[in-house]
């Protein structure tokens, strides 16, 4: 496991929060979290050591101040250290509160107990090392599409949960009465902490099997198609399993996809009806949007 990390905080305009998720996430940023500061915020992000260099550093903060001045923004102030794994830890328990999400979540941190009168599905999380602690907009879009067609349509189903993190949707979709999700990710790290999150909330190995790869690693699992995928990762990824996708999902099959800024939204919808799919919704938070989607009738 990883014992140093990079943590990184931007001081800057809250209109310009978005991007600066989305570059730490394209730069490959293991857990984020903002906090509002006056009438500025701080957006933090913790990139493991070996994964970054200096110059890597250098390029991001560039990039972020050019993102300002793009938009007419204050130039952000950017800083970056090297901590430990327990002052990392540390840094998450000292912001990271129960957060409703949608009706019927509540994500709840690991050494944290929900309020005594919660009447809320209790997800339960350690940030350990992986993206996906809810509080990124695109997350909780995922958990609030989950929930609708969960609650609403038939909720015994299996999806397939390709870039999983944390792990937090299909735990969620699992909460909500899916009866299996595979999981997928390429990074060790974050299989480590899905695993842990797995125990945390009592689900099985069976119900939650967790795989290091991506799609064509599922498709190799599964011994039949699933009923739905989920996908919270970078547009540019998306892009690029949408010719498989129709291969792991029954005909009827359904898609949740986000980690797509709006203004690439109408590039994948355009990709994924050339591919089958029918975009039935698209839902927007700030600047960022999640894509509802299904097969396309033959």
């Amino acid at each position: 496991m990883v014992n140093t990390w990079w943590e990184v905080k931007v001081l800057c305009d809250p209109s310009l929060e978005d991007t600066v998720f989305w570059r730490f996430d394209s730069f490959g940023s293991q857990g984020t979290s903002t906090q509002q500061r006056g009438s500025s915020c701080v957006v933090q992000a913790y990139f493991p050591q070996h994964r970054l260099e200096l110059l890597d550093l250098s390029a991001m903060a560039l990039l972020i101040k050019q993102d300002a001045l793009c938009n007419d923004l204050v130039l952000p102030r950017i800083s970056w250290q090297l901590i430990d794994e327990e002052d990392w830890s540390k840094s998450w328990k000292d912001h990271w509160k129960p957060e409703p999400i949608g009706d019927r979540f509540l994500i709840t941190p690991a050494w944290l107990e929900p309020p005594a009168d919660n009447q809320r599905l209790v997800l339960r999380l350690d940030p350990g090392v992986a993206f996906g602690t809810g509080n990124h907009p695109t997350t909780q879009l995922c958990l609030e599409s989950l929930e609708m067609r969960l609650t609403y349509e038939k909720t015994d189903v299996t999806i397939a949960d390709i870039g999983c993190g944390s792990g937090i949707l299909s735990i969620g979709a699992l909460l909500l009465g899916a009866r299996r999700a595979y999981a997928a990710d390429t990074d060790d790290l974050a299989i480590h902490s899905a695993v842990g999150n797995r125990t945390l909330n009592g689900l099985t190995e069976q119900q939650l099997p967790l795989l290091h790869g991506s799609l064509d690693t599922i498709a190799q699992t599964i011994d039949a198609p699933v009923d739905g995928i989920v996908c919270n990762i970078l547009a540019e990824v998306i892009m690029d399993l949408i010719p498989q996708m129709h291969t792991i999902v029954t005909p009827d099959g359904w898609g949740i996809l986000s980690g797509i800024l709006l203004d690439q939204s109408k590039l994948v919808a355009d990709t994924l009806e050339q591919h089958g799919w029918v975009v039935a919704t698209l839902w927007r938070r700030q600047e960022w949007c999640c894509l509802n989607v299904r097969r396309s009738p033959a």
